[in-house]
């Protein structure tokens, strides 16, 4: 089969198009052959092997998976001996961000992270869905008409989203992003923009009541002064140092009612379902910029990585 393979961790260069073997289904594994698979910062992550973290699941010195891609939309095509949940020709959609393999013709994806892939969405919108709505989701809830949301990042798939359910529940939303993105984020729907270039969100006097960080990279004290009391802030991604600080620093502006933490984002099929029905149901419209065929991959990574793109790309083998 064809499949975008990375030999080893370090920038687009290092990916090649290559025939690889099919792959077999484990046990508690379905293949499918992949439909479509969206681009996240994730596979950023992977491919460079930085922040740390992302070695400690791929692999601490090359990777042990050589094929990135985990939003996974596909025809199931062979099954694992212990499978019960689909048959031969469902289609599937979820988040395999653990194990990857989506940027392939075909996948072998653990059953319990998939689910039905609604009928309401086309191929290309539902690959937008799983890790991206899943943030966006889990960053929005408990949000309430008349609250503040900062959204640090919005211009990404996550923080499209975001901004779509914060302002159905009556939220305030400031997005920050780079220049090239402030119009369209206003078009979106932000009610408030910051260009990052320009100006730091956290030297700006202002408080919020929420602040969702794409990729956090000040400590805990800078953003306790832009937490209103009572105001929580949630990281979702960035170097260890910066996360281990905010979390084990962040308890210090407890007594102020101020939290400060990371975003626990539960992958697994209870989420996906919640994400695919609020797409379905209009809730969320991921802002889909281009589908690209599996040669385009390094470079659709390359601009992932820098922030360039508006919304999300998705790979259609």
């Amino acid at each position: 089969m064809k499949a975008i393979v990375q030999d080893r961790y370090g920038g687009p260069e290092h990916l090649r198009l290559a025939d690889i073997p099919i792959p077999e289904p484990r046990a508690s594994e379905i293949r499918v052959r992949v439909l479509a698979c969206g681009v996240n910062l994730s596979d950023w992550e992977y491919l460079v092997g930085d922040p740390f973290y992302a070695r400690l699941v791929g692999g601490l010195f090359r990777p042990k998976n050589p094929v990135l891609g985990s939003d996974i939309v596909g025809i199931v095509d062979k099954l694992g001996s212990e499978t019960s949940m689909f048959k031969i020709g469902d289609r599937v959609m979820g988040d395999v961000v653990m194990v990857r393999g989506g940027f392939a013709e075909f996948a072998c994806v653990s059953e319990a992270e998939m689910i039905h892939a609604p009928e309401e969405l086309t191929d290309d919108i539902a690959a937008c869905l799983p890790q991206a709505g899943a943030i966006a989701v889990s960053g929005t809830d408990g949000l309430n008409p008349g609250d503040t949301l900062l959204i640090n990042g919005a211009g990404g798939g996550s923080g499209t989203m975001a901004l779509q359910l914060a302002k159905a529940k009556g939220a305030h939303v400031t997005t920050v992003d780079n220049a090239g993105k402030i119009v369209w984020l206003r078009e979106l729907g932000a009610d408030e923009t910051i260009d990052y270039g320009a100006q730091d969100f956290a030297s700006l006097g202002r408080k919020w009541n929420r602040i969702l960080d794409m990729v956090a990279t000040r400590g805990p004290a800078r953003i306790a002064g832009c937490l209103t009391t009572g105001g929580v802030y949630q990281a979702l991604g960035g170097r260890v140092s910066v996360l281990l600080s905010l979390v084990f620093g962040g308890v210090a502006y407890r007594l102020a009612r101020k939290s400060i933490g990371m975003l626990m984002v539960p992958s697994g099929r209870d989420l996906t379902e919640r994400v695919a029905r609020a797409a379905v149901e209009g809730k969320i419209s991921p802002h889909l910029e281009g589908v690209l065929p599996l040669s385009s991959v390094p470079e659709a990574l390359r601009r992932t990585g820098l922030g360039e793109v508006k919304g999300k790309l998705v790979i259609k083998p």
